[in-house]
């Protein structure tokens, strides 16, 4: 049951797209009852779908206001209570050119939690042993690389390759993919000729402003790694520039919800044993896992995921199994305050709620 909803989803953020899943609960108790549907919306195309259009404004706002804040909404409603989750895609750094900085540029990429492609027209410059860290190696010309890697608005664009003609190739490619960062590094001499290049050839000033070049955070950097360093922080910057959100009143700082790739590729699956999905519905103080996060627990015992280890999640574990034999949903409440963290010999102490649904 809902297998392909979450094959949707995971296609969706595949294709780089922000993504709310609704999932609608029918309680049968304060903390229990029953899951009647789910649904997945693109941001994207809110204003066409007819689900949307056919919903009352209060859901709608909320809808939207987990897509502005990051933040998980719950509708509590007279006949059932609606968990709204955002998703936003796991970014891909792209990097053209694989010399001597894409080596540190794809361990440091890798390491902060990007999916990294590299791109060279050389193989010895572009195969899986020189970048182990990469999740893609592309050995072709940069022109003919784009048909390859599907360039999306959620990917950050790196050109770093080894001369002023590839420059512009992967520039011009990647300026009408609209990727959410493009970066180049060379002298000013060097980006100026390239960007008086693409003016002639009918590229707008305003296009080409935002690339950032001279590529990366001024450290004075000198070495491979630290150009690498000031890049990849540079890259860091551009994607948590979310703007805070504006909401009755109040103003809130964007929040990014924990995602587990895995746990919602796994969900898309089908599964002869039985299994729970276990996700962070709330959280409040210092926690190990923020709202979003989540596991997979079978009754056979396997796990994926987590939503923080230690006792309170082997707890988490055994009730989950309850559940799955029993079938529906539950909302556990999760004290890691005071004398509970203490006993359990845990530095984080707060609070979070997590919702056990059985599939």
């Amino acid at each position: 049951m809902f297998k392909n909803i979450y094959k949707k989803l995971s296609q969706e953020l595949e294709l780089g797209n922000e993504v709310a899943m609704l999932t609608f609960l029918k309680p049968t108790s304060d903390k229990k009852g029953a899951i009647t549907d789910k649904y997945v919306l693109v941001k994207d195309n809110l204003e066409n779908d007819s689900f949307f259009k056919e919903k009352d404004k209060v859901l709608k706002q909320n809808i939207l206001n987990a897509f502005e804040t990051g933040y998980l909404q719950i509708i509590n409603t007279e006949d059932e209570n609606i968990l709204i989750e955002p998703y936003f895609p796991n970014p891909r750094l792209v990097i053209f050119g694989g010399g001597h900085i894409a080596k540190p540029l794809v361990e440091f990429g890798a390491k902060v939690g990007f999916s990294v492609a590299v791109v060279d027209d050389r193989l010895s410059f572009a195969n899986p042993g020189r970048f182990p860290h990469a999740d893609e190696v592309i050995c072709e010309s940069f022109e003919k690389s784009f048909s390859r890697l599907n360039i999306r608005k959620s990917d950050f664009v790196v050109i770093v390759t080894r001369g002023h003609r590839h420059d512009g190739v992967c520039l011009r490619h990647s300026l009408g993919h609209n990727p959410a960062y493009i970066g180049m590094i060379g002298s000013r001499r060097r980006v100026k000729g390239v960007k008086d290049e693409l003016l002639k050839e009918g590229y707008s000033q305003e296009k080409l402003d935002k690339v950032y070049s001279p590529i990366g955070v001024d450290i004075n950097a000198v070495t491979p790694e630290e150009i690498a360093i000031s890049i990849i922080a540079e890259v860091i910057s551009v994607r948590r520039a979310r703007k805070n959100a504006f909401i009755d009143g109040n103003i809130i700082k964007f929040n990014w919800p924990e995602f587990d790739g895995s746990v919602i590729d796994e969900m898309s699956k089908e599964s002869d044993i039985p299994r729970a999905l276990i996700t962070i519905i709330s959280s409040k103080g210092s926690v190990p896992r923020k709202a979003g996060a989540k596991m997979i627990v079978w009754l056979d015992g396997k796990t994926i995921g987590s939503i923080g280890g230690g006792c309170s999640e082997a707890d988490i574990i055994t009730l989950s199994r309850n559940i799955i034999q029993n079938k529906g949903y539950a909302i556990e409440h999760i004290d890691m305050t005071g004398d509970v963290a203490e006993d359990e010999g845990m530095v984080c102490g707060g609070i979070m709620d997590v919702l056990i649904e059985a599939f």
